[in-house]
Formats: structure tokens, sequence, C-alpha cells
């Protein structure tokens, strides 16, 4: 089972999760404004180690069109296969939102098509 890291807590997490419901089951409030559909980049997180290499195509536009690919993922885009470590960098304590958002499906959404970092990042 791999592990996720974030602020000091380390989390077992089942494979297949999305990182942003892992990141909320360790206490995080990340954000997810749009509910997790890869539209408003609320639940941005770097990683100190583990970033998958597999994207959504629609997290890369998202980031490609906010002038953020290659720095931020999106951890609703993200499906938990490897340990990793994370830092979110938007929480509802952080931006003072009343709540994180809408709750994301358990599935990435929209419907995937996968691509790779290095591809979005050349296209």
């Amino acid at each position: 089972m791999p592990t996720v890291r974030s602020h000091d807590t380390t989390h077992d997490v089942p494979a297949g999760t999305r990182l942003v419901h892992a990141l909320e089951a360790m206490g995080t409030g990340v954000g997810h404004r749009c509910g997790g559909k890869a539209r408003c980049t609320t639940c941005r997180v770097t990683f100190a180690s583990g970033e998958p290499d597999a994207m959504t195509v629609a997290e890369a536009d998202k980031l490609r069109d906010q002038g953020l690919l290659g720095e931020v993922r999106l951890a609703c885009q993200i499906v938990v296969e490897q340990d990793m470590e994370v830092t979110p960098l938007m929480t509802v304590e952080g931006e003072g939102w009343p709540d994180p958002g809408p709750t994301p499906t358990d599935d990435v959404e929209p419907e995937p098509t996968w691509t790779t970092r290095d591809a979005a990042r050349n296209d």
C-alpha cells in the first residue's frame, strides 16, 4: 500500500485513490472548488518525491492555460500508485474558505485521457 506524506503526516493509502481524497483523509483541507474536475487549480500541490509521470490531458491543458505547467500538479487529477511526499498550496485554512468545495467523485473527472509530464511539456 503506498504512503502519502504531507506536513509531517504520513498516511497509508489504497492504490488507486485520488490524491485529493488521500490529503483530505490526512486532515488537510486541500481546495477543490470545482469539485475535482481540473477547472479551478485550487488543489495545487508540489512534490518533494514520488511525482507520478502520468498526467491527464485535462490537467496539462489547465496548467498550461494558467502558466503553471511544470511548476505544480493538480491533486484531483493524480491517482496514488506509489509513495509520494506532497505540499498542498491552497487550503481551507490558508485561503479562508468556508469549505474546500464540492466533494470530488472517487474516479478522476473529466473522463481521463492520459499522457506523460514530458509529452505535456512538449505539446
